[in-house]
């Protein structure tokens, strides 16, 4: 309903504006003359020009999106705030430049922005939706490859005004294209991954790997293309104060990835050495029946984390009790002396526990013990200025109602 007003109101004063340029001047030339030099006549085409723009990507995002969600409009409002504002502190260094042609391009980013997020957003939540369709799939490759189409097109055409006309404010927009570009292809990355993940059966260990190693690739790209486009900066023209913000996003990005790939790496490089994969000599020695589904295990399937019931830690909280056998007497010597011990510490940690919350039980009896001595020890707390007056007003209500009860006791017993 907002948008239906918004856009009415703007046709409207867009209608008004032209007739009134044309009525007075009733010539075409003149018309658009007196429409440039207006300042309220290029604010109303201006705001025009923004709710077409405005309606051109609601259309768009209908086609390609649907519906949108409601945290997808949150994340894109809150992203376009600080893109303005970017870009708001590019204006001041290349103030010189600042024309129609500029405002045209930097709104034309920022529509390509919005749909750069949209679709980062929809193939995150491909992961988490059960049920992915085929118009879904259709949309998504749709948008991703017209996105990167067009930050080719536009990378291509600032590199030759720039080779052509010097630095200018299109080496702003080439470098930010660039950057939706690797942006793009890491959209690209996370959907095929999701897609061969949700056509398999099977949990993919794989995915998790590439995932961190394409998130590592990507942010170093992006990272070593705002170094490149800092250092050009200092050397054309001034300190990019724009540029903080993002280079210091994206390097805190790549942080994040490297320290979590050596993370990843260590933690596999353990857990090989420490759980190595089972032989089949190791599952013929030992007993070789899972305790979680009761069936034998087979060679070539990884890692034997569970120990035969015998031989079991009770360092793994997470893993149940062993199974005792219909006959203990098929039990060694040893294996009794082992499951003794497991058990006799068991009990050991129950009887720990249990004086532990024996021992806070007695504390608080005793502090409540205290507390009791202490109040009956200080009295009842004095009564505030303002009940002792409500007290008094009602004792004096109550004394002439006495007085008067007492009265007419009294001239009832004279009567009689």
């Amino acid at each position: 309903m907002r948008t239906f007003a918004l856009s009415s109101l703007s046709f409207a004063l867009t209608i008004l504006v032209l007739g009134n340029a044309f009525f007075q001047k009733k010539q075409f030339y003149p018309s658009i003359v007196y429409l440039t030099k207006s300042n309220s006549s290029t604010a109303v085409l201006y705001l025009q020009g923004i709710v077409l723009i405005y309606l051109l990507g609601k259309a768009i995002a209908r086609i390609f999106f649907g519906q949108l969600r409601p945290t997808e409009v949150e994340h894109l409002i809150e992203r376009g705030w600080y893109a303005i504002t970017e870009t708001c502190l590019a204006f001041a260094a290349f103030r010189d430049d600042l024309s129609f042609r500029f405002f045209t391009m930097f709104t034309l980013l920022l529509f390509i922005k919005c749909f750069h997020w949209l679709a980062e957003d929809r193939v995150d939540f491909m992961e988490r939706s059960p049920v992915i369709t085929r118009v879904f799939h259709l949309r998504a490759m749709g948008v991703l490859t017209c996105l990167c189409l067009l930050d080719a097109a536009f990378i291509r055409y600032a590199y030759r005004t720039t080779l052509a006309r010097g630095a200018s404010v299109q080496l702003v927009f080439g470098f930010e294209y660039a950057i939706l570009f690797v942006f793009a292809l890491g959209v690209w990355q996370k959907y095929i991954l999701h897609a061969i993940d949700s056509r398999s059966d099977e949990p993919w260990d794989r995915k998790a790997i590439l995932m961190l190693w394409g998130e590592l690739v990507l942010s170093a790209a992006s990272l070593l293309l705002y170094a490149m486009f800092i250092f050009i900066m200092l050397r054309v023209h001034a300190f990019p104060l724009f540029a903080i913000r993002p280079a210091y996003t994206a390097f805190r990005s790549f942080k994040l990835a490297l320290s979590d790939m050596v993370l990843s790496r260590r933690a596999i490089r353990i857990m090989q050495q420490r759980y190595p994969d089972a032989t089949a000599e190791d599952l013929s020695s030992s007993d070789n029946v899972c305790i979680i589904c009761r069936e034998e295990m087979l060679p070539d399937t990884g890692s034997a984390f569970f120990l035969p019931s015998a031989d079991f830690s009770a360092s793994i909280p997470a893993a149940p009790a062993p199974l005792l056998p219909d006959d203990l007497k098929q039990l060694s010597e040893a294996e009794l002396r082992r499951m003794e011990a497991w058990n006799r510490e068991a009990l050991e940690r129950r009887v720990e526990h249990l004086q532990r919350i024996s021992a806070l039980l007695d504390a608080a009896v005793l502090q409540m013990g205290q507390y009791t001595q202490l109040m009956a020890r200080i009295g009842p707390p004095p009564p505030l200025a303002e009940d002792s007056q409500a007290g008094a007003s009602a004792a004096a209500a109550s004394a002439p109602a006495a007085g008067s009860a007492a009265e007419a006791t009294a001239n009832s017993t004279s009567s009689k």
